[in-house]
């Protein structure tokens, strides 16, 4: 095996590392904040009591994002294992898709992972943060809601900038 090749098999390592590591610290930031939820807000509780933008709560969820699905959880755990799956395939395939997306999907796994991990030990999903007139949430949701932001604009925006760039040169 030559040098190249090998530094190119290395280099691919290292990038799926620095992937996973992405979505670990999602997951490991979504466990640790809702075991402290769970061990300092009494369930239904809220904190600070006065009228600010965001509070803390301690509200649990068995259905899926904004409570739709309502005690559906055997088949949300089912499609968080599909859905993890699934973009594994596509963050340890980098030739489908660019670091952006890839990041994107790293954001995505960790927050399903988080969640799939909540759903399967307890039945439901801990949800702690609250801005008035909107459901509560938690770190799982807002990295799956960044990541499906980040992979729309690396969809939608960067790569066909690139492509045009490319048709561009040639």
């Amino acid at each position: 095996m030559s040098v190249p090749s090998q530094a190119r098999r290395l280099r691919l390592r290292l990038s799926d590392l620095a992937f996973l590591a992405i979505a670990a610290s999602v997951v490991v930031f979504d466990l640790l904040s809702k075991w402290g939820i769970r061990a300092w807000v009494e369930q239904g509780d809220a904190w600070p009591t006065r009228d600010w933008h965001v509070r803390i709560v301690h509200f649990t969820n068995t259905g899926a994002a904004f409570g739709i699905l309502e005690g559906a959880g055997p088949l949300l755990i089912v499609a968080g294992v599909a859905g993890a799956a699934v973009i594994l395939v596509y963050l340890f395939n980098p030739g489908l898709a660019s670091p952006l997306v890839r990041v994107g999907l790293a954001l995505m796994l960790g927050g399903a992972v988080g969640n799939l991990l909540d759903r399967a030990r307890d039945g439901e999903v801990v949800d702690f943060i609250k801005f008035p007139e909107w459901p509560a949430f938690n770190v799982a949701d807002s990295a799956i809601t960044i990541g499906v932001i980040v992979l729309l604009w690396a969809v939608v925006i960067t790569e066909p900038r690139a492509e045009r760039a490319d048709d561009a040169g040639s």
